[in-house]
């Protein structure tokens, strides 16, 4: 069902790098995993005992009202780029999925049955909502009753509707000619009117329109800026990832995002052209987040905060960024994260037990294996993306600041080296995607930095070493690891 990942994608992306090619393979991986994902959410509605009749037949309905939304299609448009295809693909349904499986498997006896009833009626009522918007950008006229929960409906890709009252909350929604009529009881109807490449405008106080920034590349579709939808991060955890959480902006904070992302292709060319092919491929949507308190070094010199999330792929979560270069290296460093996710996924890279106790010269705390291998691929990443750019030497303004990334970055990666090469955890395909990653840092050192910067990060990761050292006496592999 899955296709095999080719050694020759295995060795591109061992190298921080990969084809177009490869990269497409990463991306018909994930997408046939998110169906199955899908179907097994039907499938466990068919089949549980959580499931009230009433949910589970409209489940039933909703799938009906997608294949018909399939069937007609949209004129002039790619079958990869259908609004039912990128409806379903949508990296934030996958956290949506996750939650319902987890909500229609059996419960123990220490869980509220309540609260379980309750949060999995949200979870449902969210499909039902995503069903709809996806029939109004292909055009199926329908009438549907939808229900708002926490005071807000929303309808991924066109907006949200805020309806005041924190309890369930029903609204009848009719799609006609073009334009959405939602009905709230005792409230005006509000008319919304779908517009091209995301968003919906309507001139309701209670209507805020979905966001999208311009494609990376002149052909590309608009990336969707998600802070409406209510899967954007963890569930009931604000602190998710050490974060603090997402964001949800008001039109300075979008304008400062639309800037920033302005500047992002050319910023990502500069560090080579595979970067700018590689996020235009990989990237679905980016979410906003706060900055947290306690960021950490390398957030703060990239001047945000960031994550991803194994099951949210093409989502890049990202505190607002300060200016298009630091966005691009943003997106370096976690579309890399990502990607090996998705190998991880495709074919085991190593059997090592999840304690943490590497050291990672990024990181104050010990790493588990595949935490230090995540950590080395991503800092290898920025390592490549850095020395493009200051080779290149076209931002002047940043020469500097781009050998020393590189320097410490390179340093870093050097440093972590020996431990992954040295596991006897690793499978044959994980020896192999580690030997490349080592044949990639040995490449970059020659052409190394200017010596102030070289010797610099070297002080900083040897003073890393000796608080490692300082903090877990008497383990002999804290400075060699």
């Amino acid at each position: 069902m899955f296709p095999p990942l080719p050694d020759q994608a295995l060795a591109e992306l061992g190298a921080a790098g990969g084809g177009p090619a490869t990269l497409a393979l990463l991306v018909r991986d994930q997408d046939s995993r998110r169906l199955l994902l899908l179907r097994a959410v039907l499938e466990a509605a068919d089949a549980s005992m959580e499931c009230p009749p009433a949910a589970r037949q409209r489940l039933h309905e909703d799938w009906a009202l997608l294949e018909e939304a399939e069937a007609l299609g949209a004129p002039g448009v790619a079958p990869h780029r259908s609004p039912v295809r990128v409806a379903l693909c949508r990296p934030l349904l996958g956290p949506w999925a996750r939650r319902c499986l987890q909500g229609l498997a059996p419960a123990d006896s220490a869980a509220d049955p309540e609260r379980r009833r309750r949060e999995l009626a949200e979870d449902l009522a969210h499909f039902s909502a995503l069903v709809a918007a996806a029939a109004v950008r292909a055009g199926v006229p329908f009438a549907v009753r939808l229900t708002a929960h926490g005071g807000t409906l929303v309808l991924p890709s066109l907006g949200a509707l805020r309806t005041g009252r924190p309890g369930p909350l029903r609204v009848d929604a009719v799609h006609r000619h073009g334009r959405l009529t939602l009905r709230r009881p005792g409230e005006p109807d509000v008319c919304v009117v779908p517009e091209d490449g995301g968003g919906a405008w309507s001139d309701a106080r209670a209507w805020t329109p979905a966001y999208a920034l311009p494609g990376l590349r002149p052909d590309d579709p608009p990336l969707p800026l998600e802070d409406l939808d209510p899967y954007r991060a963890a569930h009931g955890d604000p602190q998710c990832y050490g974060l603090t959480g997402p964001a949800t902006l008001d039109d300075g904070e979008r304008k400062h995002w639309l800037q920033a992302w302005s500047g992002t292709a050319a910023a990502l060319r500069l560090g080579g052209e595979r970067r700018l092919t590689e996020a235009a491929t990989l990237l679905r949507c980016l979410v906003p987040l706060a900055m947290p308190d306690r960021a950490s070094d390398d957030d703060r010199a990239r001047g945000s905060c960031s994550a991803t999330r194994r099951e949210a792929f093409g989502a890049v979560l990202s505190s607002t960024p300060p200016d298009a270069t630091r966005l691009a290296a943003t997106l370096v460093h976690e579309l890399h994260h990502a990607k090996l996710a998705v190998v991880s996924e495709m074919v085991p890279l190593h059997h090592a037990d999840g304690r943490a106790r590497y050291f990672a010269p990024w990181r104050p705390d010990p790493r588990p294996y595949d935490g230090l291998l995540q950590g080395a691929y991503a800092h290898l990443a920025l390592a490549d993306f850095h020395q493009h750019r200051a080779l290149d030497g076209t931002d002047r303004t940043r020469l500097d600041a781009d050998w020393s990334q590189f320097a410490r970055y390179h340093a870093q990666v050097g440093a972590a080296l020996p431990a992954l090469v040295g596991s006897a955890e690793l499978t044959p395909p994980g020896r192999k995607f580690v030997e490349c990653l080592v044949e990639a840092h040995a490449r970059m050192g020659e052409h190394p930095a200017p010596r102030t910067h070289a010797v610099r990060a070297r002080e900083y990761v040897s003073a890393a070493r000796r608080l490692w050292a300082q903090r877990l006496p008497g383990d002999p592999r804290a400075p060699l690891a």
